[in-house]
């Protein structure tokens, strides 16, 4: 799977800010602009790793592939 990631220069903090757009919420930094790449990526697959969720009845849960 291929994700845009925007990565900014914050002069104020001198540090990489790095966020996924199409992720709300998933957003990462580092020292350096490789750092905060490796960080960005960590925390988009932390993003997607699934979790445990217990639906109420009569609900049912299924899986799609985009």
């Amino acid at each position: 799977m291929k994700l845009r990631v925007v990565i900014e220069y914050d002069e104020q903090a001198k540090s990489y800010a790095a966020y996924c757009p199409e992720l709300p919420g998933c957003a990462s930094c580092g020292d350096t602009e490789e750092e905060a790449l490796q960080n960005i990526r960590e925390a988009i697959e932390l993003y997607l790793e699934p979790n445990e969720f217990i639906a109420e009845k009569p609900s049912k849960i299924v899986e799609i592939a985009v």
